[in-house]
């Protein structure tokens, strides 16, 4: 099917069925920023901007990938690093010769060995972040910083190696922040309003970018951040991409700024209204409303708190960063058991996990990151199967008698109930749950059937016995004829 740049052709597009049944995606934030490799460790994203503020949460950016913008700030936690390790005469330009030195040893074929035996189904690659270094060899050159690109075509060469293993390759691109092009810093929420890019010069510029990624890659995703310039007609791109590329998705952040140069942004008295309301927002809803095409939402750090109609897909780093920052430790990074906890939450609300990795410079994954991540997937190991290719079922979860969190998913084989940590007893009950006289009940890696009884509306399921700690447990109810009263 040919698709118009029009909303209603854009919009009668379905849902391509990869992207639906994929679940996991990992993302790399890798670049200039990862030579410093340093942020500070100021907390996670939503709980320090609704306590201390957007201005706050700027001048202490725990994202070390921000750290150009950081470094811009006076009397920020980055910039007193850098004077202290680097000097005030070294730019952050001079981290260019670093990086391609660093990238020299890296091999993108063990990234996507282990991306696949975690059980991702797809990668999302910065090709340019906010400081407008690129990872691809352009032809469409910076105008402002000659050779402001890697040594090594690095999202070339990293989508052929996952694509190799039957992953799926997706491309983020920061179309609303250049700062080669913009180099106000960004020290409020409302300077996002007022720092995108506008002229001509960047509005083909950007364009240049993204049809040229397109055309040379093919990605499955396009993953744009921040917003976009005015100037561009995103209708004309998406169809162009989906003609090009019939299973391709976009995410949600392309919003286009109009009112980005007006004065009214600029009157101290409107920015803190703006301020305080886009804070208060953020503690209300998993993610701002959305305008224009889109085929998901991107919630960062946080979840929705029920099943969502359309598809989404949540957004973390391991730790508080994304780009990898040395000061993260164990107390900064997610465990493994609330990593799996926080990846079945979103999976039974129909969302995605797009799991972020932040690299060394030379591309070595730090343990700690291989760890949690390897974690999650010798889990998926054994209860995959209620993860990928499945569905929301009537609700995404509940509590058993006994207290513990369960959540649900469902495929046209089985309904499962997925117990969210390690029963203490040797039996589970399920409130309100009603399981037809014909089902089996499996614990997921376990050969015999469980013992069951429907005491009235509630449902008892026998376990083995002395199980061993475990992030979480699936149980299988096949044929799926479970259901709720009243459902």
């Amino acid at each position: 099917m040919s698709y118009a740049p029009t909303l209603t052709s854009l919009r009668s597009r379905p849902m391509p069925d990869w992207f639906d049944e994929a679940k996991l995606g990992i993302f790399v934030h890798w670049g200039l920023y990862s030579v410093p490799g340093w942020a500070p460790a100021s907390g996670e994203y939503g709980r320090l901007i609704r306590d201390e503020g957007w201005a706050a949460w700027f001048a202490k950016n725990p994202y070390a990938e921000w750290y150009q913008n950081s470094l811009r700030i006076e009397g920020s936690p980055t910039r007193r690093h850098h004077l202290q390790t680097y000097g005030p005469q070294f730019s952050y330009d001079e981290f260019v010769p670093m990086f391609n030195q660093a990238i020299a040893g890296w091999d993108p074929d063990e990234w996507a060995d282990l991306f696949q035996r975690v059980g991702a189904g797809y990668v999302v690659l910065t090709s340019k972040h906010h400081d407008g270094f690129l990872l691809w060899p352009s032809r469409t050159p910076n105008p402002h910083k000659p050779g402001y690109v890697a040594s090594r075509d690095l999202v070339g060469e990293l989508a052929a190696a996952v694509r190799s293993r039957g992953l799926r390759m997706g491309i983020y691109y920061s179309g609303g922040l250049d700062w080669t092009f913009q180099p106000t810093p960004v020290r409020d929420v409302v300077d996002l309003l007022t720092t995108v890019p506008q002229g001509a010069d960047y509005v083909g510029y950007a364009d240049g970018h993204w049809r040229e990624l397109i055309k040379l890659y093919r990605p499955s995703v396009l993953w744009n951040d921040i917003g976009y310039p005015a100037g561009t007609d995103l209708k004309e791109l998406f169809a162009d991409y989906y003609n090009l590329v019939p299973e391709g998705v976009v995410n949600d952040r392309w919003l286009q700024f109009r009112a980005a140069r007006s004065r009214f942004f600029r009157n101290r008295l409107v920015r803190g209204v703006v301020s305080r309301l886009l804070a208060w927002g953020l503690s209300r809803s998993a993610s701002p409303p959305a305008r224009g095409h889109l085929d998901f939402r991107t919630p960062e750090y946080t979840s929705f708190r029920k099943i969502m109609i359309q598809k989404w897909e949540a957004t973390r780093g391991i730790g508080y960063s994304f780009g990898y920052n040395q000061n993260e430790g164990p107390g900064q990074c997610i465990s493994v058991e609330d990593l799996v906890h926080t990846f079945v939450d979103i999976v039974s609300k129909n969302g995605n996990l797009l799991l972020n990795v932040g690299p060394m410079a030379d591309g070595t994954i730090p343990e700690l990151q291989r760890e949690r991540l390897l974690g999650l997937g010798q889990w998926l190991g054994v209860n995959g199967e209620a993860i990928f290719g499945t569905r929301p079922w009537v609700y995404a979860g509940a509590r058993t008698r006994e207290g513990m969190d369960v959540r649900f998913t469902q495929n046209g084989r089985a309904l499962y109930a997925i117990l969210l940590g390690t029963p203490e007893g040797a039996r589970v009950i399920f409130e309100s749950l009603l399981v037809d006289e014909g089902t089996a009940i499996h614990l997921l890696g376990e050969e015999a059937a469980l013992d069951w009884q429907q005491e009235g509306e509630s449902l008892r399921v026998t376990l083995p016995e002395g199980l061993p700690d475990s992030p979480a447990y699936t149980l299988r109810l096949a044929p799926p004829g479970a259901g709720m009263p009243g459902s």
